[in-house]
């Protein structure tokens, strides 16, 4: 005997199964698009990381599946903002106090807390300026330089280190009505560099970029002169990324990422 299936249960079937298909192939693709979509990490760094930072991001964009993001500036802004609720993953500044004192006040991990280098001042000036460097910050006091381009001593570390040193060589009586202030590093570069001012104390990180190496002349400011520029990274606690965060971390503390860091100017122990 023939047993035959009602027609209306074969079609609940047929939907059933149409059904459960469609979830599933819903289901595959949700989780393929999870997986191919990049994590988002973004950086606050001190302008002096202007000719590194690029290079890590890169680095570490193409190592893992990440799409990272920085945004330059001063330290001390930087700061400021992330206490106001900036939303930033991870936080390199020109000036180890800053991580520390947000990791005091519960903004930071403590435990993320990492000194990845420690910055150098220089004399720069154009090489059609006439301007010998070579003399250091006593040349400063030369009539033909009418102004120096320092960063903001109120909120960049380099500017607070240049500060030091002309007070250290006991020239900065004689200029002080010279200083032309710069937001950040990377703004007291522009001035020098655009010709507003007539030489500036820059980080040497700036003064190795073939921005400024092409065109101009430096002296390296004896470390003796300025307190040391310890510079600090930090995950937020505010950070919606903090895996990916200490990922970059980590990433930033390889050996050969140590050894570039030098290469650019700075100092790593």
């Amino acid at each position: 005997m023939m047993c035959t299936i009602p027609e209306g249960g074969l079609l609940h079937r047929v939907r059933m199964t149409a059904i459960v298909a469609a979830i599933v192939a819903l289901a595959l693709g949700l989780t393929a698009y999870a997986q191919a979509a990049p994590q988002a990490l973004t950086i606050a760094a001190a302008s002096d990381l202007q000719t590194v930072m690029p290079e890590l991001a890169s680095g570490f964009e193409h190592s893992v599946n990440a799409k990272v993001t920085v945004s330059f500036g001063s330290s001390g802004n930087f700061f400021a903002q992330i206490q106001n609720g900036a939303p930033f993953d991870v936080f390199f500044s020109a000036d180890i106090e800053y991580p520390k004192q947000l990791v005091a006040s519960g903004h930071a991990d403590a435990m993320s807390l990492y000194r990845y280098a420690t910055g150098k001042i220089v004399l720069w000036a154009r090489s059609d300026s006439g301007i010998d460097v070579k003399r250091g910050l006593i040349g400063l006091t030369d009539a033909r330089v009418r102004r120096i381009a320092i960063a903001n001593p109120q909120h960049a570390p380099y500017g607070r280190a240049a500060e030091a040193a002309l007070r250290h060589d006991k020239v900065y009586d004689a200029v002080k009505n010279k200083l032309v202030l710069g937001e950040n590093i990377a703004q007291t570069v522009q001035l020098v560099d655009s010709g507003n001012a007539d030489a500036s104390i820059v980080s040497l990180s700036h003064a190795l970029s073939p921005l400024l190496r092409s065109h101009g002349t430096y002296f390296e400011i004896p470390s003796s002169a300025y307190p040391p520029i310890e510079q600090a990274a930090v995950v937020l606690t505010s950070s919606a990324n903090k895996l990916l965060a200490r990922q970059f971390l980590d990433y930033v503390k390889r050996p050969e990422i140590r050894r570039r860091l030098q290469q650019l100017g700075f100092a790593t122990s």
